[in-house]
């Protein structure tokens, strides 16, 4: 009964998934034949299914993963189980996304899956030439690393890489599809890739669970389903918010809900709201009675009917990655119309910018307005929980973090993001930002010290949030980052090495650039600030002369970039700022000058911030250093100057 059981739940999820494909196909046209060349039922439908199998696949590895090395403990039998299912789950997505290449190059083709060597040829061209069949490839060769690596690896820190290696191979495959056909490139970017991986997550640890069901003990389960059900909440948060994005975009108007594209949309709305219901119920009838077997079995009972949800969206996910939006490609005649800023950047180009712009000026980055959210969320309810327990927090510090992460949600989702891919003036102050503001206000929010005093100890070996910043924090990589000669290094040749490589150019042109620089930029500066000023336990701190000069060092080189860049007479990308046709504003020398004033002038405030912080540190430090000695010699009666002045009187003057 027990096997039954075990079998029931991913059986039910399989069932659904593949009737919802063909029915939401049958709806919004996904597998209809084109009025172009048919290649035939096969490959029309061979699409959708292969990646319905390759998204199932993804879910069950990186769920299983995500359990691995956040709610499981490798001393129990649970920890290998569920690296076997995370192996068999990279396995499906190996051969799924093998399949896919054959598809999608037979539908883009137009032609059916041969043996023929013209047909093998082609295949290879299109895997190796294609954007689209290098993110096939790509995915399908992660796929089979991440199988060996889950039969091979039994250590958690490596694992935990294994992870961020599959969250990072993700992203190619999010840039494919639909992602690439409307003028919110960026946004359906980095949405589909939130949609994805996200619902992996949650997916893929209820199915974990499920397959587990017979290795986790009652008292087991009770420890390990609060662990899942975090990681379920913060993943209904980021899969609804992503889908919504994803509608918006492809919808374009509300009243297209009523077309069969929207239908589908409103059919995967209605299974996402059911599953935030059963999120609900698990929080508040199961979580904490889990010892109970009524309770056991009511739980088993509603992880099979949220499965059953899971499967229907999975499935109307997939045909509407197929199906043809109401907002679709943008038409031949446009094209023929298109501004050299639309050409470039895919974007109309903005408004002349002014003070009111300046700020009532946005475009959503949903990744970094999710990463504003949950910091800002968690970090107060860390200090509600100190002070709810009577421990004292510094409001300042409070004050300090929300402010950062303030300024960061501007620099990423305000005008900035807006006007820096046609001023160089604007990216360039962005960069400042991220790299000498925004992390002062950080480190001295001292995040670590809240998470370690707030965060609650495991004691089962597994690894919990509080684990993992100790490993972090403690580990030889940090050590090394953190070394103040390092961190000085690091901030100071950054800046030349990234606008004199090929590195500018990727971050500008390219969405993925644009994201590695943001989060990049934003380390880096982290690591000089917390070097200084920083009051978290975290790598090396340095005398303070030391600090100063570092401080000092570092700027100069900052001022040395920025005059190089005013009295250089020629363009930074001269193909991309000099080529957007742009009618207002500066011309984009002049431009590129006040961008190197920005680079010298603007870290001057933060300078000096930094300047008095380590200074008045300096000063608290010899005054405690001061005041413990006088302690001390309270204590002993002053041993130290009698032991000194013995010292002396014993000596031979003659010496």
């Amino acid at each position: 009964m027990q096997r039954v059981a075990k079998v029931a739940a991913p059986a039910v999820l399989l069932v659904l998934a593949f009737a919802a494909l063909l029915a939401a196909l049958a709806v919004g046209g996904g597998a209809n034949a084109p009025i172009a060349i048919d290649p035939g039922a096969v490959v029309r439908y061979g699409v959708p299914i292969a990646k319905l199998i390759v998204d199932l696949g993804i879910a069950l590895a990186i769920g299983a993963l995500a359990l691995a090395v956040f709610a499981l403990s490798p001393a129990e039998r649970e920890f290998a189980r569920a690296l076997d299912v995370a192996a068999a789950g990279a396995a499906v997505w190996t051969v799924a996304a093998a399949a896919s290449c054959v598809f999608v190059f037979s539908s883009s083709s137009y032609a059916a899956p041969s043996l023929s060597n013209s047909y093998g040829q082609g295949l290879g061209q299109y895997l190796t030439t294609q954007p689209e069949g290098r993110a096939w490839l790509w995915t399908t060769l992660l796929g089979a690393a991440i199988t060996v690596l889950c039969f091979a690896v039994r250590n958690v820190t490596v694992l935990g890489l294994v992870t961020v290696l599959a969250v990072i191979g993700l992203i190619p495959l999010s840039q494919q599809g639909h992602a690439g056909d409307t003028a919110s490139h960026d946004q359906a970017i980095t949405a589909i890739w939130l949609h994805v991986l996200f619902a992996g997550f949650w997916l893929g640890g209820l199915l974990t669970l499920v397959l587990l069901r017979n290795t986790l003990s009652p008292e087991r389960m009770a420890a390990v389903l609060p662990r899942y059900s975090t990681i379920a909440l913060i993943a209904f948060l980021v899969v609804a918010a992503s889908g919504t994005v994803n509608a918006a975009i492809r919808l374009g108007e509300l009243p297209n809900l009523l077309t069969p594209y929207g239908i589908l949309v409103l059919v995967k709305v209605t299974a996402l709201g059911a599953l935030g219901l059963f999120g609900a119920l698990y929080r508040r009838l199961i979580i904490g009675r889990l010892t109970r077997g009524a309770t056991r079995r009511l739980f088993w009972a509603l992880a099979t009917a949220e499965l059953a949800f899971m499967g229907i969206a999975e499935g109307v996910a997939s045909a509407l990655a197929v199906s043809p939006p109401p907002v679709d490609a943008v038409s031949a005649s446009t094209l023929q119309n298109t501004t050299p800023a639309e050409y470039l950047t895919g974007k109309a180009l903005p408004p002349p910018l002014d003070a009111a712009k300046f700020i009532t000026a946005w475009n959503l980055d949903l990744l970094w307005a999710l990463v504003v959210f949950f910091a800002v969320f968690f970090y107060l309810a860390g200090v509600v929980r100190l002070r709810r327990r009577g421990d004292v927090w510094p409001w300042h510090r409070t004050v300090l973090w929300v402010s950062g992460m303030v300024v960061l949600l501007w620099v990423t989702n305000g005008s900035i993001n807006v006007y820096e891919q046609f001023l160089f003036s604007e990216h360039m102050l962005g960069h400042m930002l991220l790299t000498m503001a925004i992390p002062v206000f950080l480190v001295l929010g001292a995040p670590v010290t809240l998470a370690l005093r707030t965060i609650r100890k495991r004691d089962d070996g597994s690894r919990g949030a509080r684990e993992w910043i100790l490993l972090l924090v403690h580990s030889r990589v940090a050590r090394v980052l953190t070394h103040p000669l390092v961190a000085a290094g690091l901030f100071a040749a950054s800046l030349w090495v990234f606008y004199y490589s090929s590195l500018f150019r990727w971050a500008t042109t390219d969405h993925v650039g644009h994201e590695w620089m943001t989060i990049h930029f934003l380390i880096v500066g982290y690591l000089f600030v917390q070097t200084l000023v920083g009051i978290d336990p975290v790598g090396n701190q340095a005398p303070y002369p030391l600090r100063l000069i570092l401080l000092l060092a570092t700027m100069a080189l900052h001022a040395f970039f920025g005059l190089a860049m005013i009295s250089n007479t020629g363009l930074f990308l001269s193909d991309w700022y000099g080529a957007m046709g742009r009618n207002w504003g500066a011309t984009p020398l002049q431009d590129q000058q006040a961008a190197g004033g920005i680079a010298w002038s603007v870290g001057e405030i933060p300078t000096v911030s930094l300047a008095i912080i380590v200074a008045v540190l300096w000063s608290r430090s010899d005054t405690r250093e001061a005041k413990r000695r006088d302690r001390a010699a309270d204590r002993d009666g002053d041993a130290e100057l009698e032991a000194y002045n013995a010292m002396l009187a014993g000596r031979d003057p003659r010496r």
